[in-house]
Order: structure tokens, then C-alpha cells, then sequence
């Protein structure tokens, strides 16, 4: 696996189906600097409405006609297939792949385990983020297992996000509003860890950090929380073990990777006690990697993303 000239990382965030450009759009708002942006989907006309900065790419033409998977995960997974080798150069060189999906439809489910294949066949560190349906979705719940089962073969973490969670995170949000709010927090862990690895920040993360902490991390968690004003750092970490976007237990988590957002008065002092509350109930032997930045934008606050690797089944899959 070689760095780039620089000997900075490459790293590529691949949106995949419907929510998975979605979340391209949002990053690009964002912004993400040396990040490349690349989005699937079998449907043209919704990449016609990716950001124009992004790269594209129509998957199976032959197969849908760029009409779509029409729900059926089989179906993008054979465009994917046809795809293979176009996917493949869009991926050349990757040093960090970041797969955006949801679970459940056509594209995401079906074609997001194929490119996640591509990418591991190409040396790269794959790490997938994945939303879930919500429970009465029975039918797009088995779809749904069934691509995260697929995927597990070839990322290194895929990260859950349970819809269900979600609601309960943000529980007067209009549904369409929480679509948007898990592609927010995706962008936010995506662009968080890219600028930790990429920008001088507070507590520097780097590729051997990352992948430290992703590789074999089957299942993971994201916790998410914020504070603000004298006690930011313990409403921050309060927040973030409430939002557990995941049904899961942690002590077992094999990694934790800690990325803190703060204004420029953020000390070494505050992130370090925010990383060792979040990280007390995890096994004495997990690999806990923290990352932090010190930001004008969110000046007088504390953000936290953690992401627990290694949870094991999610409860609501043992059910």
C-alpha cells in the first residue's frame, strides 16, 4: 500500500445508492479537502443532482438503463459486477475507503459489498457507514441484514446506524429530517477523521492510527454529543454515551477512535478527560486511538464522535 508523492494517504469516499450520494452532497457542502469524492448508483437521474465537483460513476447501464435497482439489491449487484473494472479504476492507489450507504433498498445494499471488495483488492483500509431500517420496515430489515452480512466479508469496520437509535436521538425531527441527520453525522466522522489525518490539529491522528483501531473491526458503534459553556467537556461526554446510535455493548469493543472538535480555548487537559470518561468501560486491552481540532466555528463548545469497533451483534439482530 503506498502513500501518495506527498506521503499523505488517499482517501476516497465512495456514496453508494440514494442515501450514499446523499451524504456526498452534504460532505461537499462541508467541505473536504484533499478527500476524494466519488458516487455510485445505478439511477442517473439522482447522480445528475450530486454535487458537480464529485466524481460519478452510473453503474450497469447495460443492466438498469440508469433507471435504478427498482428496490432489489440482486439486481445492483449485478450492475455493480458489470461495473467491476471501472470501480476498480476509480479506486487505483486508495489508501482509505470510506463507504456511505444505506441498507435496505437496491443500490446501497446490493452494490456496496462489491466495492468494498474492490477496494480491499486494492490494499485499501475499508471502512463502511451504514444506516439501518426502522423496525416495522420488516421487508427492508432482511434486505438489510442480509447486504450487512455481505459487506462484513469485505470492510474492515462497518459502522451501524440504527434508525430506531436515531429517532430516539432526535425524537420531534420529522422523518425526512433524520435521513438528513444520519447523512450529517456520517459527513461529520468521515470529514472529522480526513482533517485529523490531513490538517495540524490539537491531537493529530495518522494512518497507522486509523488503521490501528479499523482493521479486523468487524460491527461497529458511533456515539455522538456535544457541550457547551463552563461544564462543555462533562455535557459533552454525557451526551455522547447517551447517543449511542447503536444497540450495542461496548465493554467488549476491541477499539475506540476518538475525534474532539473545540474551540481554540480547548486544552490537552479537557480532551484527555473527555477520552478517558468515554473509554472506561472498555476492555483494559482495547486499542483507544483520540483525535482532536481546535475550531473558531465552535468556539465555547465540545463536539465528540467515537466510534466503538468490534461491538459484536447488535442486539436487535439477535432478536
Amino acid at each position: 500500500m503506498a502513500l501518495e508523492d506527498d506521503g499523505k494517504p488517499k482517501i476516497v469516499v465512495a456514496g453508494v445508492g440514494g442515501a450514499g450520494c446523499n451524504t456526498i452532497n452534504r460532505l461537499m457542502r462541508m467541505g473536504v479537502g484533499d478527500v476524494l469524492p466519488i458516487a455510485f448508483n445505478t439511477d442517473k437521474k439522482h447522480l445528475e443532482i450530486v454535487h458537480e465537483k464529485a466524481r460519478k460513476v452510473l453503474l450497469g447501464a447495460s443492466v438498469t438503463r440508469g433507471l435504478g435497482a427498482g428496490g432489489f439489491p440482486e439486481v445492483a449487484q449485478k450492475a455493480a459486477l458489470v461495473s467491476k473494472s471501472q470501480i476498480a479504476e476509480m479506486l487505483a492507489g486508495t489508501d482509505i475507503l470510506f463507504i456511505a450507504a444505506g441498507m435496505g433498498g437496491g443500490t446501497g445494499t446490493g452494490a456496496s459489498p462489491v466495492i468494498a471488495q474492490v477496494g480491499k483488492e486494492a490494499g485499501a483500509l475499508v471502512v463502511a457507514l451504514v444506516t439501518f431500517p426502522f423496525a416495522i420496515e420488516r421487508a427492508r430489515l432482511k434486505k438489510a441484514q442480509e447486504g450487512l452480512n455481505r459487506i462484513l466479508e469485505f470492510a474492515d469496520t462497518v459502522v451501524v446506524i440504527d434508525n430506531n437509535r436515531l429517532a430516539e436521538y432526535a425524537p420531534n425531527v420529522q422523518i425526512e429530517k433524520a435521513f438528513e441527520l444520519a447523512d450529517e453525522i456520517t459527513a461529520r466522522a468521515i470529514s472529522g477523521i480526513a482533517r485529523a489525518i490531513f490538517e495540524p490539529s490539537l491531537v493529530n491522528l495518522d494512518f497507522a492510527d486509523l488503521k490501528t483501531v479499523m482493521s479486523n473491526g468487524g460491527i461497529s458503534m458511533i456515539a455522538v454529543g456535544e457541550g457547551h459553556g463552563y461544564d462543555k467537556v462533562e455535557m459533552a461526554v454525557e451526551n455522547t454515551l447517551k447517543n449511542r446510535l447503536l444497540d450495542a455493548d461496548v465493554t467488549d469493543a476491541r477499539g475506540v477512535l476518538v475525534h474532539i472538535s473545540g474551540g481554540t480555548d480547548i486544552t490537552i487537559g479537557e480532551v484527555h478527560t473527555a477520552g478517558e470518561v468515554l473509554t472506561k468501560d472498555v476492555a483494559a486491552n482495547a486499542n483507544v486511538i483520540l483525535g482532536a481540532r481546535a475550531e473558531a466555528l465552535v468556539q465555547g463548545k465540545m463536539e465528540i464522535i467515537a466510534i466503538f469497533t468490534g461491538v459484536g451483534v447488535p442486539l436487535f439482530l439477535r432478536k
